[in-house]
């Protein structure tokens, strides 16, 4: 059959389907539709057929397109007719996860195939109800038991339901967890907008250029300019010494300071004068 031919046929298949169609279902429904022609329809055909429909729905006048997601091929409208779809069935996307699902579905998405005991050890908490609530809006589904664990647990992994949400075609074509770290790093701001981007390109001071003198600090006569600056340049000296007396002991006696030796020469000349 050739290629022209057969594309109306899959866009028939497509378009009526409740559910994706892969590749290989496509070919199998030709086939079987067309039981009577010797020679089968062949999976490279089918393949060759799809791209020319995804290019042509691709077009700008068509609002909607085909692509695979949740598994297979399907009929989406494009994103920039979203608000007036969703005047008809949005109330079902209104309806939000709550944390802990999310974070559950979050550990799902990236670990599956995982046990109960493994996200509660990953979240350090309870994810009974959360897994509950997952399974009931069919983002996750139960993928088998875990052999090799005591008990055989259960073990969880995501549904069609999941990636035909979110638009994807297998959990491969989830985001990158390091992609993830990468966009969330916060790059630094330069502050200063003249500051050269080039270190090396920064201008550098001149070390024979000469700098100029500082002129010489004033002296002050007066001793108490001292203490207004904070300084103070004299040390104080001990009250208390020690002296012998005529039997030999050593007796600490009181010093005369600097002021009292003063004033005992003013009393001594005072006298003097009076004399």
């Amino acid at each position: 059959m050739e290629i022209s031919n057969l594309i109306p046929h899959i866009e028939a298949l497509v378009f009526a389907s409740d559910r994706p169609l892969t590749t290989l279902e496509l070919t199998d429904l030709i086939n079987n539709a067309f039981g009577f022609m010797e020679d089968k329809v062949t999976l490279e055909q089918v393949e060759s057929a799809m791209e020319g429909i995804v290019e042509k729905y691709n077009a700008e006048f068509y609002p909607f397109c085909v692509r695979q997601s949740g598994g297979g091929w399907q009929f989406l409208t494009k994103k920039e007719y979203h608000k007036t779809v969703a005047q008809l069935n949005g109330e079902k996307f209104l309806k939000r996860l709550s944390t802990a699902a999310m974070e559950t579905l979050a550990i799902i998405a990236y670990k599956q195939p995982v046990t109960k005991a493994e996200i509660e050890a990953i979240r350090g908490v309870s994810s009974d109800y959360a897994i509950q609530k997952l399974l009931e809006k069919d983002l996750i589904a139960i993928v088998g038991r875990n052999e090799n664990m005591p008990g055989h647990p259960l073990v969880y992994g995501t549904s069609k339901s999941f990636m035909d949400y979110f638009g994807i075609n297998s959990p491969d074509d989830l985001p990158k967890l390091k992609e993830v770290f990468d966009e969330s790093i916060v790059n630094p701001t330069i502050v200063n907008s003249e500051a050269p981007a080039d270190p090396e390109s920064a201008p550098t001071a001149d070390l024979n250029t000469e700098l100029p003198e500082e002129p010489p600090a004033e002296e002050t006569g007066d001793a108490g300019d001292a203490g207004d600056t904070g300084q103070d340049n004299d040390t104080e000296e001990p009250t208390t010494g020690f002296a012998v007396r005529e039997d030999g002991e050593l007796i600490e006696e009181a010093r005369p300071s600097e002021e009292d030796n003063q004033d005992e020469n003013n009393d001594e000349q005072e006298s003097r004068e009076e004399q």
